[in-house]
């Protein structure tokens, strides 16, 4: 799998997700290999731009506790990849769509990527770089939702089903990254 069909994979129904499948990747490797690797990206950007840029990025920001707020985002973002593995699986098989947990996983693994890379933005000081990435990387994130549930249960698009699971998905997950937020703000 290379760069090019990675970045097709939220805009791409079958093909660049059916070469991720077949890859075969366990949980275990996804996790070691793929989270906790970019689950490391925000909390170290994040301190850097609380401890470098302070009150100049938005006001109040350089008092907080750095060390403390970006450790447990990084344990929070660990525990949120094993809940939406788990719940995706859920989800679909309310909606009576079969699917394997490794398959969920896969999804609960890719689908944070764009979230992950936009805490990039934290290297330069401008609160609307940082504003504009953080809402391309929802808007991406949300698409490698939609396609990888429709490439994972091998559905069309318009299936209502589908639809269905998507949103109810999409909603845990912007609730998950909405608590996380809320959590760096709140110390």
């Amino acid at each position: 799998m290379n760069i090019t069909q990675l970045a097709r994979l939220p805009f791409s129904g079958n093909g660049a997700w059916s070469e991720l499948r077949r890859l075969n990747l366990s949980i275990p490797f996804l996790a070691w290999v793929v989270v906790v690797p970019m689950s490391f990206l925000p909390p170290v950007l994040l301190y850097y731009a609380g401890t470098q840029y302070g009150d100049s990025f938005i006001e109040g920001f350089g008092g907080k506790e750095w060390r403390f707020i970006t450790t447990i985002l990084f344990l929070a973002e660990l525990l949120t990849f094993f809940v939406m593995g788990w719940l995706i699986h859920a989800v679909l098989d309310s909606h009576k769509l079969e699917t394997s947990y490794q398959d969920c996983y896969l999804l609960a693994a890719i689908a944070p990527l764009p979230l992950w890379l936009s805490s990039l933005a934290l290297l330069v000081s401008a609160l609307a770089v940082s504003v504009v990435a953080v809402f391309a990387g929802l808007f991406l994130s949300c698409a490698l939702v939609y396609q990888g549930l429709r490439s994972i249960c091998e559905r069309k698009d318009n299936d209502v089903e589908m639809m269905s699971a998507t949103y109810t998905i999409m909603a845990a997950s912007l609730l998950a990254w909405g608590v996380l937020m809320a959590m760096v703000w709140a110390f």
